[in-house]
């Protein structure tokens, strides 16, 4: 049986450029693109993914729905919609927490073996990152083991500094595991 350190991967690079069944899209709420990782995201997939995100209906914060990857090298694209930091008092740490937690679950129902996932809400919704990364790591770290389906976490960070925590943060919950 693997362990969660077997499973989870930390990479400082680019999320488009994974080599995985499904790369996480940090969206806004209408899910029809914007700054950052989705509008990267956007451009490098090609008109057919807004195409499709326009059947949507849009993303409420904390949930998470699901496109193919067009002209990405993912086969899938999961995009979900974190929270905007209010100061820590409207309920972003379970909204962003419950955002990695419906990724995996997509990702398990739709048997996907390997997912590359950003920093959630760290960018212009301006989560602090430490946080951010401890959710994240947590969050993941709670619920793959319920997941036996998917073998592979990649956070994918694309700033040293981002990278820099996670990292800190991933070896910070390794320890004694």
């Amino acid at each position: 049986m693997e362990t969660f350190q077997e499973k989870i991967a930390i990479v400082h690079g680019d999320i488009i450029l994974q080599a995985v069944d499904a790369i996480v899209n940090a969206a806004n709420t209408t899910l029809l693109g914007g700054g950052g990782v989705d509008g990267a995201i956007h451009q490098a997939a090609g008109p057919d993914l807004l195409a499709e995100c326009l059947t949507l209906g849009g993303c409420k914060t904390g949930e998470a729905k699901m496109t193919k990857g067009y002209r990405l090298t993912a086969r899938w694209v999961i995009h979900t919609v974190g929270p905007v930091w209010a100061g820590g008092v409207q309920g972003e740490d379970a909204l962003l927490q419950s955002c990695y937690q419906n990724v995996l679950k997509l990702a398990e129902t739709h048997q996907i073996k390997s997912i590359a996932l950003p920093s959630i809400s760290t960018g212009a919704y301006q989560f602090p990152i430490e946080r951010a990364a401890r959710i994240a790591v947590g969050a993941v770290r709670m619920f793959l083991p319920m997941m036996p389906q998917i073998r592979q976490v990649v956070f994918v960070l694309f700033s040293q500094s981002d990278y820099d925590v996670y990292k800190q943060t991933l070896g910070g919950l390794q320890i004694g595991n």
